[in-house]
């Protein structure tokens, strides 16, 4: 009869992640040979988890922690025949959260009355009623529709599949151009692959209404910085608010943090502190199917890279 399931914890045995591998009746094991799945806990470290599944030519399945692997597919890994499920989903609300978060504070000025030492000028605009678009129609834009809800916005979902979405209208990437004007906020919140490199540039900078704001919370190589900064810094566009730059972490005196019109948060929309609760119920139901042989949640496709 066959015991539990051998299920590695790496690069380094995180509490939070053991528990969770043990909540599913599983064991936990050293990175090696009698490993049959890999929880892997640090994304950035694409070296070290190319490391451990070579010592570990027993593992099937590799659970990682983020939405996001483009890091991953760069590096070759999502080759492997192997099955790879990611954080997608996890991270929705938490994420979707902070982008409607730095939408109200463009659209209210708060960015100019934080560290504000005089009374100054009132200044305000509001979200409901306006026209919303969202690139990307993942999770997170699925929550973030669910929170524009309460405003009454007319949001458009502009994405890879024609799938709809409740409470949007889904437009796919032939789309896009026709999605932007008339936008009062635009949020970014796709998968960061090749397709989507600087899927906001110059070109869809100049189509946006000049209040209108830019919400990044997806990726900073999304978005074309140098346009960014010039549009911004001509008044082009109402302003943006980034929590994912390119570089990132935005270096200091990067023109990004002088202008007025501009708010950046340093890639908090999802903090460890947020994350863990939720990727270790990912982690349990995850282990769970892989015992029973059953689908996972967050399977990623190796052809589009997310």
């Amino acid at each position: 009869m066959a015991g539990p399931v051998r299920v590695a914890v790496a690069p380094a045995a995180e509490p939070f992640a053991v528990a969770a591998v043990l909540a599913a009746g599983a064991e936990v094991v050293p990175v090696g040979p009698a490993a049959e799945a890999l929880v892997w806990l640090a994304p950035r470290d694409v070296t070290g988890l190319g490391a451990a599944l070579d010592a570990a030519p027993g593992v099937r399945w590799v659970q990682l922690p983020n939405a996001g692997v483009e890091l991953v597919a760069a590096a070759g890994l999502l080759a492997r025949r192997l099955v790879w499920t990611s954080g997608k989903g996890v991270h929705s609300e938490p994420v979707a959260e902070h982008a409607l978060c730095l939408a109200l504070a463009g659209l209210r000025s708060l960015h100019l009355r934080v560290g504000a030492t005089t009374w100054g000028e009132p200044a305000a605009e509001t979200l409901f009623d306006q026209r919303v678009t969202i690139l990307g129609g993942g999770g997170i834009a699925a929550a973030l529709v669910r929170l524009l809800a309460a405003f009454r916005c007319n949001v458009t979902v502009v994405r890879r599949s024609s799938l709809a979405l409740p409470g949007a209208h889904v437009v796919g990437p032939e789309g896009l151009a026709a999605a932007l004007p008339g936008a009062r906020v635009v949020f970014v919140a796709t998968a960061a692959t090749p397709a989507t490199y600087h899927l906001v540039g110059a070109p869809e900078l100049a189509l946006l209404d000049r209040d209108a704001w830019l919400v990044n919370v997806a990726r900073g190589s999304c978005v074309d910085t140098g346009a960014l900064v010039a549009a911004l810094a001509a008044r082009r566009i109402g302003g943006a608010a980034l929590d994912v730059t390119d570089p990132e972490p935005l270096p200091d005196g990067h023109p990004l943090w002088d202008l007025p019109n501009c708010i950046v948060t340093p890639h908090t929309a999802n903090t460890w502190t947020l994350l863990e609760p939720a990727l270790a119920q990912r982690i349990t139901t995850n282990v769970t199917r892989f015992a029973a042989g059953a689908p996972l949640d967050g399977i990623v496709d190796p052809a589009t890279g997310y």
